[in-house]
């Protein structure tokens, strides 16, 4: 029996029922909302049963961490090419070895050094993680030097600034020595 049929055979306790169990977020239609048997108040189930049962189309989930910094990303981008490159290469000479092709050689002698290269690829990923932390330090920490040292630019910049608005004021006026205008 399909599921039309078997949709058709419910009497309407039986749906308002399965209606009742059923959770919105639910993933599957045949989780349970409480566990077996619904759960709940008879008020609960009743107020469940008159509401239209609405599921969305997807669950937005807060991001598990910090995007990438750009170069990290940008370098990383460049590995994951390269490297696909080189699986293709080594994919290219292994098959061409088997045919007893004449591109055989040439591959394997390409696919060496794209394994050198993929290798540095993935390391410039690792130092350019590295250097990005030194540079700018782990955000997300609270106790971060690197916040700390930022801070105390800003400040130093602040204050270069209000002192270099206030000479500008003062030459403006003339620098008279004078407090009031006649």
């Amino acid at each position: 029996m399909g599921t039309a049929e078997r949709s058709e055979t419910l009497t309407e306790g039986e749906a308002a029922r399965l209606v009742a169990r059923r959770s919105p977020e639910a993933l599957d239609r045949d989780i349970p909302e409480r566990g077996p048997g619904g759960g709940g108040t008879h008020a609960e189930r009743v107020e469940a049963q008159e509401r239209p049962q609405y599921r969305a189309l997807w669950i937005e989930e807060p991001a598990p961490r910090r995007r990438m910094p750009d170069p990290v990303r940008t370098s990383a981008v460049r590995a994951v090419l390269i490297i696909s490159v080189t699986l293709i290469q080594a994919m290219v000479a292994f098959l061409s070895t088997l045919a007893g092709s004449w591109l055989a050689f040439p591959m394997v002698l390409s696919g060496v050094a794209s394994t050198v290269v993929a290798t540095w690829a993935v390391l410039d990923v690792w130092v350019t993680r590295q250097v990005w932390n030194q540079r700018n330090g782990v955000v997300s920490e609270p106790s971060s030097t690197a916040r700390a040292l930022r801070r105390e630019r800003r400040r130093a910049r602040r204050q270069a600034r209000a002192a270099e608005r206030a000479q500008g004021r003062i030459r403006r006026q003339g620098g008279t020595g004078r407090l009031s205008h006649p």
